[in-house]
């Protein structure tokens, strides 16, 4: 199994992903460094939440490979890339998204993220809801990825003390503020990816950082300016 730089297909803090022919099938590979604890564990709470996932709306988990240096994730591929990607992506990568496609991305997201809140025992809380973690299949149905950061929750339990993690314009207010992850906290995130789709703006934006607010700090003051107004609609979802 060799992976070589021209089959990356993404990266970022959690390690590389390329993408893999294995007997004639498109798979993503998932490489992560090894080297701390943190990231060991990352591996382990992936292969923890995603052992026994089966659901339409979840990316599915083939297999996984562990070696002294790395470690490796096998994915089923998905060819329309990520939510983020098609939103805010480089012109090559972004595609014009009608409200049905849109109405289609929020459902299933909704749909994967309600079956690992309720029908997964115990149950998870992924703590890193955002566009680029959901992935879109060749139908354009969602894909809830990405569970580095999950922690799982036995169903008597309200929450879970956990160190913050997530990405900045996504987390929860209370969750930042307390450490306690809770399925709310991502479904306020996935509250935030609604904006994104609806508005088109991105929650991380260095626009929002500047002016020290956030996506939902700015639809709540778009919203109170423009309540009564008639071309609210018009102004609002003109992207």
């Amino acid at each position: 199994m060799k992976l070589t730089n021209k089959d990356i297909i993404g990266s970022g803090g959690y390690g590389t992903v390329y993408r893999m022919m294995i007997n004639e099938s498109a798979f993503a590979v998932k490489r992560l460094n090894r080297g701390s604890a943190d990231r060991d564990r990352g591996f382990e709470r992936e292969l923890e939440a995603m052992v026994d996932i089966k659901h339409r709306n979840i990316v599915t988990l083939y297999g996984y490979y562990t070696a002294p240096h790395y470690n490796l994730l096998i994915y089923e591929l998905m060819p329309n890339g990520s939510l983020d990607s098609m939103l805010h992506g480089r012109a090559m990568d972004k595609k014009v998204l009608d409200w049905p496609s849109r109405y289609k991305i929020a459902v299933g997201a909704a749909r994967g993220l309600f079956y690992l809140h309720h029908d997964c025992i115990p149950h998870i809380i992924h703590r890193d809801i955002k566009s680029s973690n959901i992935l879109l299949d060749k139908n354009m149905e969602a894909r809830v990825s990405d569970f580095g950061l999950a922690t799982l929750m036995e169903p008597d339990k309200t929450h879970v003390s956990t160190i913050v993690a997530g990405t900045f314009g996504y987390l929860a207010p209370e969750y930042f503020d307390t450490g306690r992850a809770t399925a709310k906290g991502d479904v306020y995130s996935f509250g935030v990816v609604l904006l994104e789709l609806l508005t088109g703006k991105k929650p991380t934006d260095e626009a929002f950082i500047e002016e020290g607010t956030k996506l939902v700090t700015w639809v709540n003051f778009e919203l109170v300016q423009h309540f009564n107004s008639y071309c609210f609609f018009i102004y609002f979802f003109a992207y």
